[in-house]
């Protein structure tokens, strides 16, 4: 079955590694790691990202066979929060830089029912966020306000 809004069907992406268990390779200690996420964290980079570099340039294949707590557990005890759940952040951003581009491309067509797209996707986000109480209940999506918080 294809997913609404894309030409794709199925599911993409690598798999996880199988072991459940420390790999005997990894030198790193359990504060280490945790430290080295806390820090990355700290730069401004998303959970997602956090991975990515902690298993190419570190060497983790899963910070939680490692630490024994996901990412975003390591940042709630260190209160760090981001301003916008990461896969809305990621949505605002390509709407805006749709907008962007908008602004410049007037006749184009196929970017304006895009940006329909992408951001109905955020209305249906903001409404699901809403109710797991991961946003305010007064959040409202507006473009215009909206570039301070995904400014990056």
């Amino acid at each position: 079955m294809a997913r609404m809004h894309s030409r794709k069907k199925g599911k993409s992406g690598s798999t996880r590694p199988a072991r459940l268990e420390k790999p005997v390779w990894i030198e790193l200690s359990p504060e280490e790691v945790e430290n080295e996420v806390v820090k990355l964290a700290r730069k401004g980079l998303s959970k997602s990202m956090i991975g990515t570099i902690m298993r190419d340039s570190r060497g983790v294949p899963l910070v939680k066979v490692v630490v024994g707590k996901k990412i975003s557990q390591i940042l709630k005890e260190n209160d760090i929060k981001a301003p916008l759940p990461e896969e809305l952040g990621n949505l605002v951003k390509k709407a805006l830089s749709i907008r962007k581009h908008l602004e410049e491309n007037h006749k184009d067509l196929e970017a304006r029912k895009g940006l329909g797209r992408v951001e109905s996707k955020i209305y249906r986000l903001i409404k699901y966020y809403k109710k797991k109480k991961k946003l305010a209940p007064d959040f409202k999506y507006d473009p215009e306000k909206i570039r301070t918080l995904v400014a990056r």
